[in-house]
């Protein structure tokens, strides 16, 4: 009877049928042929560019998970099997949800007995600091999807985490009765191991968190903080984005942020930096190993392309 999954708007979780119906891209679902049934999509925590005047990053926390709840009570709790989501959005903008959000979330599926599921095939291994994402954010998800940092991309491997409370009456009902082709592949499981392996015993996942990470994001923060176009700086760990503003202190966004996007990307491309535009928001996502040194040359780069963005626009 629990058919229904809940997920958000703007979110990520693949390009497959299931997967694209699954997040919430408007642009890939345009494209699809059909999608599959029983998912339906709640607003996303995306405080600079949906907030209301006057309203604080934490009322706007709760009020974003809130949604989550009245969606169960209207599809009725008894048909609702899960909600879905990335602990902070990667390719929707690498957006960071307020404090407030996440801890109702994790109430609300609990109070109604509904899985809780987090992606964290951006978030996992090392990438804010901590072996996944959701403990950055203080929350325990039932099911976790990982992928990219599993293997550091070296080989292809996917996997799902199944919380004991969830595994264990699926081991006691009987089969499972479901596999791939390539499930347990010896290859990608050893390399695997032998990454997981390095991330922990070369310390770099604890790297990011105490000493990398914390310094990315001082600098980043210091180097934007009072740009003309920049509204806001998002991050942790080793993963940021810059919200262009044509107007910072009134969160007034650009008109054609996509374009202003696309003309920051190119400024970056032709200074040797690779930072993705996603609409007016500008990412970064360097490795795990990357050096103080090389962090500082990264900001610069940035910085430079930025300036020209807004000495393009006439907003320098």
């Amino acid at each position: 009877q629990k058919k229904y999954v809940i997920s958000r708007r703007n979110g990520y979780h693949g390009s497959t049928i299931a997967g694209a119906t699954l997040g919430g891209m408007g642009y890939m679902h345009e494209q699809m042929p059909s999608k599959v049934e029983h998912i339906v999509h709640i607003d996303q925590p995306y405080f600079f560019g949906e907030a209301q005047a006057g309203e604080t990053p934490e009322a706007f926390g709760l009020a974003r998970a809130q949604q989550l709840e009245a969606k169960i009570l209207e599809l009725g709790a008894e048909n609702v099997a899960a909600f879905i989501g990335e602990p902070f959005q990667g390719a929707g903008g690498v957006i960071f949800p307020p404090s407030t959000y996440w801890p109702e979330i994790q109430r609300i599926c609990r109070k109604y007995d509904i899985l809780l599921v987090a992606d964290e095939v951006i978030g996992g291994f090392g990438r804010i600091g901590e072996w996944f994402a959701h403990q950055h954010f203080g929350f325990e998800p039932d099911l976790i999807t990982m992928a990219k940092g599993l293997t550091s991309g070296y080989v292809p491997m996917g996997a799902v985490g199944i919380h004991e409370r969830v595994a264990r009456p699926i081991i006691d009902n009987g089969e499972f009765n479901h596999g791939l082709t390539y499930s347990g592949h010896p290859v990608a499981a050893a390399v695997a191991v032998a990454n997981l392996k390095l991330l922990r015993d070369e310390g770099i996942v604890a790297r990011v968190k105490t000493d990398t990470g914390p310094y990315f994001q001082a600098l980043m923060r210091e180097t934007f903080a009072r740009h003309p176009i920049v509204g806001e700086v998002h991050g942790a760990g080793l993963v940021a984005s810059l919200q262009l503003a044509r107007d910072p202190g009134k969160r007034e966004r650009f008109a054609n942020g996509g374009d202003v996007g696309t003309i920051c990307r190119d400024f970056c491309f032709n200074g040797n930096l690779i930072m993705r535009a996603t609409g007016d928001r500008m990412l970064l996502s360097p490795p795990l190993v990357i050096s103080r040194q090389e962090i500082d040359e990264l900001v610069s780069k940035a910085k430079q392309a930025v300036d020209a963005t807004a000495q393009q626009l006439g907003l320098s």
